[in-house]
């Protein structure tokens, strides 16, 4: 009950956590990307679980074609005929040598086509997982330019600084939903590692938790920085001031 992640629990933290920025910023583009994020993790658990059904007519031509590789090479094997003659004995090992090279590439062929629901469904959730790599980046950006040092420092503005319009404490919120969505966008990526016991796919989900992993340690270290000017406006003489930055 507790060994694979719920889809339906996922899900409903996305749609919780949407109304959250909803009611905060209503208005920002980081909601739109949580409403965006929030139709990705629906349509996600729904295809994880397609992936992970067997596809039945690329099964049945698979044993189609099987079926009839393998009556070729019962057909082959039916037409050698050994005999005695001197004069076609070495015929007859050139033949047989001829036949068993055509086994082996009639069996390796048999042996790809196997394979080929399984390249499929990889193929098909390396492209999901590419979505969600993509996702990531989009909300990295979004935390970007959210600078903790316009609300822990005296700042000068240039014609060019971005917007910083954001209290410390709606800094503090809107980063901190910034991670939420990352650790919820790779635990998408982990639907697809559910449905398919595959090592190529494993490692694309790994390197997407790398990812998310590493972009949120980046935006805890702003939180970071204005957890301790929250501290030093409590506690002024245990901290020192930070310096006037342009």
């Amino acid at each position: 009950m507790y060994r694979n992640l719920d889809s339906d629990k996922v899900i409903g933290t996305l749609e919780k956590l949407d109304l959250r920025i909803g009611e905060r910023f209503p208005d920002s583009g980081l909601h739109q990307v949580c409403r965006e994020l929030t139709e990705i993790g629906r349509s996600s658990a729904a295809n994880a679980q397609r992936i992970s059904r067997p596809n039945i007519l690329i099964r049945l031509v698979v044993i189609l074609i099987i079926l009839a590789g393998v009556g070729s090479l019962i057909y082959i094997a039916s037409i050698l005929r050994f005999t005695q003659t001197p004069s076609e004995f070495f015929g007859f090992f050139q033949g047989m040598e001829a036949a068993m090279n055509t086994v082996v590439i009639v069996t390796a062929f048999l042996y790809s086509l196997t394979k080929i629901e399984e390249k499929w469904k990889r193929h098909r959730t390396l492209k999901a997982l590419h979505e969600l790599r993509s996702v990531i980046h989009v909300i990295d950006m979004h935390q970007l330019t959210k600078d903790p040092s316009s609300v822990v420092s005296v700042s000068r503005r240039t014609p060019n600084s971005p917007e910083r319009d954001l209290t410390e404490f709606e800094l503090m919120r809107y980063l901190d939903y910034c991670s939420e969505m990352l650790s919820l966008t790779s635990k998408l990526a982990v639907f697809y590692a559910q449905s398919m016991n595959d090592l190529v796919v494993n490692s694309a989900v790994n390197e997407i938790e790398s990812l998310a992993t590493n972009l949120s340690r980046k935006i805890w270290q702003k939180i970071m920085i204005l957890h301790r000017f929250e501290n030093q406006e409590s506690n002024p003489t245990r901290f020192g001031n930070f310096p006037v930055i342009d």
